[in-house]
């Protein structure tokens, strides 16, 4: 069955397995979650469940999303997001998702927003080389260089690699290890790094392709 929850990054740490060895581990909040909508097929011509995470003041709500909330009775949340489970039939409105869905040892998916560098060059946005600091080059050693000639094709071809916005993307890491779980305080710790800054909201699904 698929298994899927979302939760709020709190950070890395290390802990140490049986046998001593250091694990590098990201803690993650996850849940719990409440199950807000139902997608069906007869209404909406698949399968699906919403489920929202994080609560939220209701002034904070706007009348569209706040008759959502009202209608499911679950209170106001936060994130949104949808999760096609193999038996969907099984969750009703209302009912919680837990950090326990998962278990020690479970390989999923993450997937997150990363964190914005805003505006960079296409040195560190994509690892071009510099220019050489010779004479002739001028205090342009970082710049793009040419882009090519000038009267064929008369237009710089589509895929260049150019200075822009860098980061602030969805990003998906795939195959971590499922290291700790505590029920009691919401939590999962995953081997290795997960996308997004501390208290970046992420969704851990089952992995699609299993290393």
């Amino acid at each position: 069955m698929k298994k899927a929850i979302i939760g709020k990054k709190i950070g890395m740490t290390q802990i140490f397995d049986e046998a001593g060895k250091v694990i590098p581990v990201t803690v993650v909040e996850a849940g719990p979650c409440v199950v807000v909508q139902k997608k069906t097929t007869d209404r909406d011509g698949y399968e699906a469940v919403q489920v929202g995470y994080g609560d939220v003041k209701a002034q904070r709500v706007n009348k569209p999303a706040k008759g959502h909330f009202d209608k499911a009775g679950a209170g106001y949340k936060r994130t949104l997001k949808e999760f096609k489970f193999d038996d969907c039939a099984q969750y009703e409105i209302g009912s919680l998702i837990k950090a326990d869905t998962f278990e020690i040892g479970d390989i999923v998916d993450v997937k997150g927003r990363s964190k914005g560098k805003g505006y960079a060059g296409t040195i560190k946005r994509n690892g071009n080389s510099r220019l050489k600091e010779t004479h002739g080059t001028g205090p342009v050693a970082r710049h793009a260089g040419s882009m090519g000639a000038c009267s064929s094709p008369s237009r710089i071809y589509k895929g260049k690699v150019l200075p822009g916005h860098m980061g602030f993307e969805n990003v998906t890491v795939q195959n971590l290890v499922v290291v700790k779980v505590d029920a009691e305080n919401n939590l999962i710790a995953l081997k290795g790094a997960i996308p997004g800054p501390k208290g970046g909201i992420v969704s851990i699904v089952n992995a699609v392709k299993k290393a």
